[in-house]
């Protein structure tokens, strides 16, 4: 039987035949990690908290800004004011709306020498996370565990999901063999709709109530993307793991080695360096893109952003080195803020 106080908090949802009350009992017992608590990361922690999910693990680095109201619903304007973690000030709001859950809140960022620590005991992994250093990362480790993740991300007005079910469905080496090269278009460079992030986000929450409720066979397996502003949609089939893949097909776990990682060091006095190669960046182009957040010069050599208290110097494989700080995880959050990663 299902209790009183269940059935009044979630009786609309236990009525809703593909859940139910076992259904219900299911995701009240369910433990799950949300890794990155940014736009996406922070809907689905609040459509899943809604929802009942018994545990949620929130993995993030970051702190909560004034830009990020736009579209994280979970911060409100102290949250802001105070620089509060995302992951804690999180866990506040979701405490703040029910209290029957868990919330375990870590500060911190997932790399390959914490991912084991940080994600033990979980199942279950949803992508909140804004590049694809950290997804590979997560594809990586999932697949090695054979542990079911989504991947969702969205940018301007586009959104792409999938559901990544090992050894059952194409993973995310599957379908991107090799991370995208160059400069990528990012949040702080693209803008980004709230629209498209919570679309994104119902579309990839909704997945994971059917994966842990039990309804595996009504779990979508399409790689989804589309355009909330161009009214533009695709899907790439995703339903069989692709002959000769690096990850699922011959388990080489390059990411979780951290051999796919830039190389991060302390450079000088306050400030680090991001050894990323390969990536050959145009600086006529990023000027542009970085002009509206900071002072940008370069010439052939190196690309100067000057975006207070920071000083960012790029050069053209990639390589950079950031002033202002001897916090690497930092570094690595400019970095994918305005370059991509």
């Amino acid at each position: 039987m299902i209790s009183l106080e269940l059935n009044d908090r979630y009786s609309r949802q236990v009525l809703f035949r593909g859940i139910g009350a076992e259904g219900q009992h299911k995701l009240a017992a369910a433990r799950v990690a949300i890794v990155g608590c940014g736009a996406t990361g922070s809907a689905i922690a609040s459509l899943l908290a809604r929802a009942g999910v018994g545990t949620l693990r929130i993995i993030d680095r970051d702190y909560v800004e004034p830009s990020n109201l736009q579209r994280q619903a979970l911060f409100d304007e102290a949250d802001a004011a105070d620089s509060l973690p995302k992951a804690i000030a999180a866990a506040r709001k979701i405490a703040a709306f029910n209290s029957q859950i868990v919330v375990e809140p870590q500060v911190a960022d997932l790399t390959p020498a914490n991912i084991e620590t940080l994600l033990a005991g979980i199942p279950f992994i949803l992508d909140g996370t804004d590049n694809f250093e950290t997804r590979y990362l997560l594809n990586d480790f999932a697949v090695s565990r054979s542990l079911p993740w989504i991947y969702t991300a969205a940018v301007g007005s586009y959104g792409v999901t999938l559901n990544v079910l090992p050894g059952k469905t194409a993973c995310l080496a599957c379908i991107f063999p090799d991370a995208p090269r160059g400069a990528l278009e990012t949040c702080e460079t693209a803008g980004i709709l709230n629209s498209a992030v919570n679309l994104v986000a119902s579309i990839a929450a909704t997945e994971a109530l059917k994966l842990l409720v039990g309804a595996g066979d009504r779990v979508r397996r399409t790689l989804l993307s589309f355009d909330v502003w161009t009214n533009e949609q695709a899907e790439v089939g995703a339903a069989k793991p692709r002959p000769g893949c690096r990850a699922c097909g011959q388990r080489d776990f390059r990411h979780l080695a951290g051999e796919g990682r830039p190389h991060i060091t302390l450079c000088g006095r306050n400030s680090v360096q991001i050894h990323e190669r390969h990536r050959p960046l145009d600086f006529a182009e990023m000027t542009e893109r970085l002009k509206p957040h900071g002072t940008v010069r370069h010439n052939d050599f190196v690309l100067k952003f000057f975006h207070e208290p920071y000083e960012m110097t790029l050069f053209p494989d990639g390589r950079a080195i950031i002033k202002g700080t001897t916090d690497t995880a930092v570094a690595r959050s400019l970095y994918a803020r305005y370059v991509g990663t």
